[in-house]
């Protein structure tokens, strides 16, 4: 087996907005993270992949804060996710926007309502305020104004993830984590979100982590691939330098990729 690709991707000077050092994570007696380190830079957008099992969306959560490892260091914006007094973790916090994997409405909301929800929990907003940021992050999805008064249960899978995303970016984060964002959409609305998630990271600035097992996904959005396996963190480099790496994991998961690679470079010389 060939050394793991543990080069940083990332261009020089950029700053780390996330850095998971000596993460330990476990559930009982069973150990899903065992030393693993992990820096994301300001302006990447990093597919973390691994087998089922193995804790991707587990280290989303730690990220958020809503778990915390049994060891190791969580960093976020430079800081430790936990330092400082409760207003100054929640203004870490508010930098960060998470789209969830089947979207996370409450059901009960509209739309509007949906969107609003983080808006309202800052309760610095007037109405006015807030129904006008509700238009902007509708637009800025690529919905209408008309879809703002929708309950969940009539929209289908596609919109579902843009009103998601558009509650992910009410309070303009630097940070966007998105967990299998293109799951349970048809080919071309998976396409049309990709589009929209890599404009507004051209558009925003964003910093961008995906955890995403779709293989058109990654190659189509990601900067640079993170591979979780063997409880940590066995590459983190370009599509091209990880489908190089010689571990089985990186050969079954990319299999599909590396054939329709290798088909089109066969066409291409022929």
């Amino acid at each position: 087996m060939s050394a793991p690709v543990l080069d940083d991707p990332a261009p020089a000077g950029r700053d780390a907005v996330v850095r998971l050092e000596g993460i330990v994570t476990r559930f009982g007696r069973n150990v899903v993270h065992e030393g693993l380190d992990l820096s994301i830079h300001a302006g990447e957008i990093v597919a973390l992949v691994g087998g089922s099992g193995s804790g991707k969306t587990t280290l989303l959560r730690h990220v958020i804060g809503l778990t915390r490892p049994a060891a190791g260091g969580v960093e976020v914006f430079g800081e430790a996710l936990d330092a400082g007094g409760a207003a100054e973790r929640l203004a870490r916090q508010r930098r960060m926007g998470v789209l969830f994997q089947h979207g996370a409405l409450f059901s009960a909301f509209s739309v509007a309502q949906n969107i609003a929800f983080p808006l309202r929990e800052l309760g610095v907003m007037s109405r006015q305020e807030i129904d006008r940021l509700v238009a902007l992050k509708l637009e800025m999805v690529e919905m209408e104004a008309a879809h703002a008064l929708l309950m969940p249960a009539e929209l289908s899978g596609g919109m579902v993830k843009r009103v998601a995303l558009a509650r992910a970016l009410a309070l303009e984060p630097e940070l966007l984590l998105l967990d299998e964002p293109t799951a349970g959409l048809d080919p071309d609305r998976s396409a049309s979100f990709i589009r929209l998630i890599r404009a507004l990271h051209r558009e925003l600035g964003l910093t961008v982590v995906l955890v995403t097992h779709d293989l058109d996904t990654l190659a189509q959005m990601a900067t640079s691939v993170a591979v979780l396996a063997e409880r940590r963190i066995v590459s983190h480099a370009s599509l091209d330098e990880t489908l190089a790496l010689d571990h089985p994991f990186v050969a079954r998961f990319f299999r599909g990729l590396q054939a329709r690679r290798s088909r089109s470079n066969g066409a291409g010389a022929g």
